[in-house]
């Protein structure tokens, strides 16, 4: 925001140079973010946050430097008595608006405006126009209160009516711009037209032109959520829409209203007609308690009572009470920002002065941070937590005979487990290879004991034979999933293997990696095509999978009907494999467009084979695929399966048409038939 500083030293009386401002300024948390020379004057460029909108004028900045120098606050002359009385009809029908006033300012002439306004217009970035719009500019910069002058004369019905539209429209703006207006956009209309987007810009149908003699005066309250909305679909940024997408001052409407009446009376030579406002609803300042010990608490200094209250007094808060420990206070309307009492230690720090604050050195120990590798180890266990699962924490020790159980070949690297010289018992007298052993000796002591909900996960290390050389220690995370309803038979059996599966896929997309599949296994303990090794960067990292139920025969627990999962996974290929980065995108913008295919393939083909060929077809209009249905006998021929797939069509750029779906879309089945030798399902 620009703002000359000769100007701004009407607003507050002191004796500081202009830098000596510049640097309060910044303290106080409004940076003057730089200082040029113009035209003989000092122009601070300063930036506003977007939390405080009462700071976008120099009244509000002058009440900042009232607070933290103690100068005088001085307002521009604003009364302005009425010359006559008239009858205008001002009507709210939105809750959108909740105040709307105005004055009639008839007789006026236009034209240039002086030379002292059109020079300070300039210098703070605006472009004098004539001086009854040049004057609502001026007065913006003022109080940061936005008004709007009508040419009365081309109001139809001597009204005024806030309200939406029923239904799609247009409105041809001050711009010269038709705009296309929805039932979400607050509109101003006389009697019969809509002549003005609320609150961002007014229409050309009644614009002040040198021939304008007769106005009427808008000064108003808009929902700043709405004006924010309407202004972003349009695409249209005003100085009005800036500020009351941040909000306004609805008590503060009325002075703007008046100093603008002023000053076209003075400047433009009319007569002003009588106050017309409409408030349905007055407003209630909220009030706050303010806790002494929270500020120490929030500060870590402690600033006396007496300290607290002048500064909240100074900033315009009102006290309301005062007791052992706490001070209440009514906030000013203009403190739009101001909601809770952490907000008020934050002024009360503010304007007391953050360099005030020492500096300490934490008390805490300090800790190194953690290595990638450890990360990902909290991470996995944070996952599988939140997944249902409890931690199990197992002696890494086995039963050889475990393997026989679970049918491990005689030439599989499980088999090199290494003994112990002194086993601390008999059955468990060797290192176990492999988590999957433990995990199943706790499943069998917990069947035993009644349980019947058993989700447990253990990441540690298994050791296998490495030759003559020391024992290979290996990273892995083990998992085992068993549920068994009981008589609650209402409840849904859950498919444990893509439940499983999912477990696996929200790993691989917290750590990041990329380039992983599923693909048939040949461990020997899993049930035939209900079960997947999980290959990651082309090397095999674990299996997935529904125990067989000859296992289950072999731990004497073939009673149990229900699924058993398990999953396993070699962490240190996991850990060294590939990581993508982190994208992000813009939300989409435009509606999406969803087609459904059918395709009759043979039977063997596999779904990860079918995800392949759909990937190498490239659109940049295809958004996602995802298959939901295969489908075996009735009207498919033998040897043969559906496989149904839903495409998700969508543009970053427009709305898609249907033409353009098709044409994408033909070519896809296309390519997808010449690929896989099907043919599209009827």
């Amino acid at each position: 925001m620009l703002i000359p500083f000769s100007w701004l030293k009407e607003f507050v009386r002191t004796e500081r140079t202009s830098d000596e401002i510049a640097h309060i300024l910044t303290m106080v948390g409004l940076e003057v973010e730089g200082m040029e020379s113009e035209q003989g004057e000092v122009i601070f460029d300063i930036g506003i946050t977007p939390n405080r909108p009462d700071c976008l004028s120099l009244a509000g900045i002058a009440r900042e430097l009232k607070a933290s120098t103690g100068a005088e606050l001085i307002l521009p002359e604003h009364s302005v008595e009425p010359d006559f009385s008239e009858e205008f009809t001002i009507q709210i029908d939105s809750p959108l608006c909740r105040r709307y006033a105005g004055r009639i300012i008839r007789n006026v002439r236009i034209g240039p405006s002086p030379h002292w306004m059109a020079k300070r217009l300039e210098l703070s970035g605006l472009r004098p126009i004539n001086n009854v719009v040049d004057i609502t500019n001026y007065v913006l910069l003022e109080f940061g209160h936005p008004l709007h002058a009508f040419d009365l004369d081309t109001l139809r019905a001597g009204m005024i009516r806030v309200d939406t539209w029923d239904r799609p429209g247009k409105i041809t703006t001050l711009d010269g711009v038709d705009r296309e207006v929805t039932g979400e956009d607050l509109l101003i209309w006389d009697g019969e037209r809509p002549v003005a987007i609320a609150g961002i810009m007014g229409g050309l149908e009644t614009e002040v032109t040198e021939k304008t003699r007769n106005i009427f005066l808008e000064s108003a309250y808009f929902d700043p959520p709405s004006i924010r909305r309407t202004s972003r679909r349009l695409g249209l940024r005003t100085e009005a829409s800036y500020r009351f997408e941040r909000g306004t001052d609805i008590e503060g409407l009325e002075t703007a209203l008046d100093r603008a009446a002023y000053l076209m009376k003075e400047l433009c030579g009319g007569t002003v007609s009588q106050l017309m406002d409409v408030y349905p609803t007055r407003y209630v300042p909220p009030e706050i308690t303010l806790r002494i010990e929270r500020i120490e608490r929030l500060t870590g200094i402690k600033i006396p009572d007496r300290r607290v209250m002048e500064i909240l007094q100074r900033l315009g808060f009102i006290i309301q009470a005062t007791s052992a420990g706490s001070i209440t206070v009514r906030v000013p309307s203009f403190r739009v920002d101001i909601e809770n009492e952490t907000d008020l230690v934050e002024e009360v720090a503010r304007l007391y002065g953050y360099e005030e604050i020492p500096s300490t050195l934490p008390e805490a120990p300090l800790e190194l941070y953690p290595a990638t590798e450890r990360r990902d180890l909290e991470l996995l266990r944070e996952t599988l937590l939140l997944s249902g699962f409890n931690e199990a924490i197992n002696y890494s020790f086995m039963n050889p005979g475990i393997l026989d159980k679970l049918k491990v070949a005689r030439d599989d690297r499980r088999r090199n487990y290494v003994e112990l010289l002194n086993p601390l018992r008999k059955e468990e007298s060797s290192l176990r290879t492999f988590i999957l052993p433990s995990l199943l000796t706790n499943l069998v002591h917990n069947l035993f004991q009644g349980v019947r909900d058993i989700k447990l996960f253990e990441i540690a290390r298994v050791f296998q034979k490495n030759g003559a050389e020391l024992p290979q220690e290996i990273n892995s995370l083990g998992a085992l999933y068993f549920y068994s309803p009981g008589q609650r038979l209402w409840e849904d059996r859950p498919e444990v293997f893509y439940l499983l599966k999912g477990v696996v896929e929200k790993i691989m997309k917290l750590l990041r990696v990329r380039d992983y599949s599923f693909v048939n296994t040949t461990e020997p303990f899993l049930h035939p095509g209900r079960s997947a090794d999980i290959v990651i960067d082309g090397i095999k990292a674990g299996y997935t999978g529904i125990l067989s139920p000859e296992v289950k025969t072999g731990f004497d627990i073939k009673e149990i009907k229900e699924d058993i999962g398990v999953v396993e996974i070699n962490l240190d290929i996991l850990f060294r494999a590939p990581r993508g980065s982190i994208e992000y995108r813009t939300l989409p913008r435009f509606p999406a467009i969803r087609r459904d295919v059918a395709v009759v393939v043979n039977k063997e083909l596999r779904v990860e084979t079918l995800l392949s060929i759909l990937e190498q077809f490239r659109s940049d209009i295809i958004e996602g695929i995802n298959i939901f249905d295969i489908y075996e006998g009735g009207n498919i021929p033998e040897g043969m399966k559906s496989i149904a797939f839903s495409v998700t069509y969508r543009s970053t750029e427009r709305t898609l048409t249907d033409e353009d779906v098709d044409r994408v879309h033909g070519e896809l089945v296309d390519f997808v038939i010449d690929k896989t030798g099907g043919q599209l399902r009827g």
